[in-house]
């Protein structure tokens, strides 16, 4: 590689006006959110929701399980009927089904919805445009200090939630947070951690800058989504809860909750998510082991951001570990999972801007 290399102005303020495009159709696309979730018909929900139940509410409990009707007035204001929860013989919560996701409901809700994800999409094309041109500015990967690290964190995180909707999952719910932290990660990007375009000191200019940071990118983004589902699972449940114990949520918390998944399917979503980047986070610190190795002198030196990548790793162990132990699932390990995710965060801005260290010469 050209160390050398000079720096391409012009695709660098390309890259800056791509990036700047991408922020205005994800606003658009928010609000296109906003409306998807606003203009649809709450009652319209409630009879999707009833149709989603009635094969599970209408058939007899399973045997070693009893019926348990939810209290008519709380039902009515969520399945505009009682409906018939199964509760194990063990004293289990059933479940209430899934919501319909983020779609409203009716025509004009569902038209919101579509539109907001056709606008998501162009602002991923455009955002992709601006973190290549990027690259191409300085012909090395676009990674290289916070800012880059940023713009290409938030590109995969969009990336991997439309790669869910095109595999037909029931995703649409994490639309509203996911542009609402891409449009606030981008614009911490722009005007706080900005850095011009230039060329990086000779020991980042390496492979494993490809492969270690690259990695560290994807696995935070899905641990993002998994954070989200997790967010939103804890309401859930709490709505539930209240639900099932004869209370009635208010009104927004209704208009809102009930589209969501059951907690059990957003809890479930969480931990696959977290499960599956779990070993690709193990790698990412091997192999910035190894880097640091070829880079340094030596594997591990309890630099700042070592030991923070550690701490996240053992963070996430422990939530996988509390997720097999009957004591600890449900709400007591979607609270480790938020702590990992926290620590994640802490990893890379507070060690970062706080700590001086090794990791520290990439620049903000």
């Amino acid at each position: 590689m050209n160390i050398a290399a000079a720096t391409n102005e012009n695709l660098a303020e390309i890259s800056n006006y791509l990036i700047y495009s991408a922020m205005a159709v994800y606003t658009l696309a928010f609000v296109g959110h906003i409306g998807e979730w606003v203009f649809g018909s709450r009652s319209k929900v409630a009879r999707t929701a009833a149709a989603l139940s009635t094969p599970q509410g209408d058939r007899a409990p399973a045997a070693g399980a009893e019926a348990v009707k939810v209290p008519a007035g709380a039902a009515t204001s969520v399945l505009e009927r009682p409906k018939v929860i199964v509760r194990s013989a063990a004293g289990r919560r059933g479940e209430l089904p899934d919501g319909p996701g983020a779609a409203a409901g009716n025509e004009q809700g569902d038209l919101y919805g579509r539109i907001a994800v056709s606008l998501t999409t162009l602002a991923f094309l455009l955002h992709v445009a601006g973190v290549l041109a990027r690259s191409l500015s300085v012909q090395r990967a676009p990674w290289g200090n916070m800012y880059e690290f940023s713009t290409a964190f938030s590109m995969v995180a969009v990336g991997a939630y439309l790669g869910f909707l095109v595999a037909k999952k029931n995703v649409r719910w994490i639309g509203l947070p996911l542009v609402t932290t891409v449009l606030l990660d981008l614009g911490l990007a722009v005007t706080v951690l900005y850095t011009e375009s230039a060329q990086l000191v000779p020991a980042l200019h390496s492979y494993w800058l490809w492969i270690h940071v690259s990695l560290a990118i994807v696995c935070g983004a899905l641990f993002y989504l998994g954070c989200v589902a997790t967010v939103l699972y804890l309401f859930r449940d709490r709505y539930e809860t209240k639900l099932l114990g004869g209370g009635t949520p208010g009104d927004f918390a209704t208009s809102v909750l009930e589209r969501l998944p059951s907690s059990s399917s957003l809890d479930k979503f969480a931990y696959r998510i977290n499960a599956a980047v779990f070993p690709f986070w193990t790698f990412t610190i091997v192999a910035g082991a190894i880097w640091a190795g070829d880079a340094w002198g030596r594997y591990w030196g309890w630099d700042p951001k070592e030991v923070w990548s550690f701490i996240t790793w053992v963070a996430y162990a422990c939530y996988l570990h509390a997720r097999a132990t009957a004591g600890w699932k449900g709400r007591k390990a979607a609270y480790l999972a938020l702590l990992a995710f926290a620590c994640f965060l802490f990893n890379y801005y507070g060690v970062n801007i706080i700590f001086n260290g090794k990791h520290s010469y990439a620049g903000v």
